[in-house]
């Protein structure tokens, strides 16, 4: 992630000065696109960090493991930020757009690519296991998209010369952005939520720990993702058979769905009879 931190910090640099000078907003947005990569990407390396080194303490049980939540939820704000700074922009010139040159918008834009392109190859690996490098990987490659914008722009501003070229590429990387930033917040705050983790359906999953023999009821069932690929869960079994051998066959039915981060705990029947599994057949 450093290597790809520090082409991002190159180019938005040239990126910047140039749509500076030449007044082209559709570079400017994608400047500022490649501000929320190189954001994303110190946020994210930051939070990965932490949750890998950070320790743990009696009052922050679970370490620093949620930072990349908290992270990728600032880097979607940041991106809608983004978004509607050049929507609002591009309506502004609507009516009188300026003249820009072409050529350099079709130089930044080819180097644009390529830096894309290599982050891109950087980051891929690591953008399934962390929420805050997938944050980061998917602006770099929304950029992409916005740099091939940014090349078509300056085609057509040098063969036709028309002047909107460059709202209309900027208007398209807004768009562009929203949808992905929508999708970023709702992965982070569905795990801030607690929510279920999507693939895990949680009546199947009480269903078999019902059928794990000798358990008559389930209770307390709770499942939750701390951070990507780590799903926790809690439950209460309540059963006459010898707790041992209900919690082995248990924990083979959790692991068999990806839940290796769990707690159970085997009760004699006394407790909560509010999902007896009875009713759950």
């Amino acid at each position: 992630m450093v290597i790809a931190a520090a082409i991002l910090t190159a180019f938005f640099i040239v990126e910047l000065t140039t749509a500076l000078l030449i007044n082209s907003i559709a570079l400017l947005a994608d400047a500022g696109h490649m501000l929320t990569d190189l954001v994303a990407m110190f946020m994210g390396l930051t939070a990965v960090l932490l949750a890998r080194h950070g320790s743990a303490s009696p009052s922050r049980t679970y370490g620093w493991h949620r930072a990349e939540v908290f992270t990728a939820v600032a880097n979607a704000v940041l991106l809608l930020g983004v978004a509607a700074f050049i929507l609002y922009e591009a309506f502004e010139r609507l009516g009188s757009a300026p003249e820009i040159p072409g050529v350099p918008m079709i130089i930044v834009a080819v180097a644009g690519l390529i830096a894309n392109a290599v982050v891109v190859l950087l980051l891929r690996s690591h953008s399934e296991s962390s929420l805050a490098v997938k944050g980061a990987y998917m602006e770099v490659v929304a950029d992409t998209v916005g740099s091939i914008g940014v090349l078509i722009a300056g085609i057509v501003t040098v063969t036709t010369g028309w002047p909107y070229a460059d709202v209309v590429v900027a208007v398209f990387v807004a768009l562009w952005v929203l949808p992905r930033a929508i999708t970023l917040a709702r992965a982070a705050l569905r795990i801030l939520s607690e929510t279920s983790p999507a693939h895990i359906d949680v009546d199947e999953l009480r269903s078999a720990l019902c059928a794990v023999d000798g358990v008559t009821e389930v209770h307390d069932l709770h499942v939750w993702t701390l951070v990507p690929g780590k799903d926790m869960v809690t439950a209460h079994l309540t059963s006459e058979r010898d707790a041992a051998l209900v919690l082995d066959d248990a924990r083979a039915v959790l692991t068999a769905r990806g839940l290796d981060h769990a707690t159970v705990q085997v009760e004699p029947p006394a407790g909560a009879a509010d999902c007896k599994c009875e009713a759950e057949s």
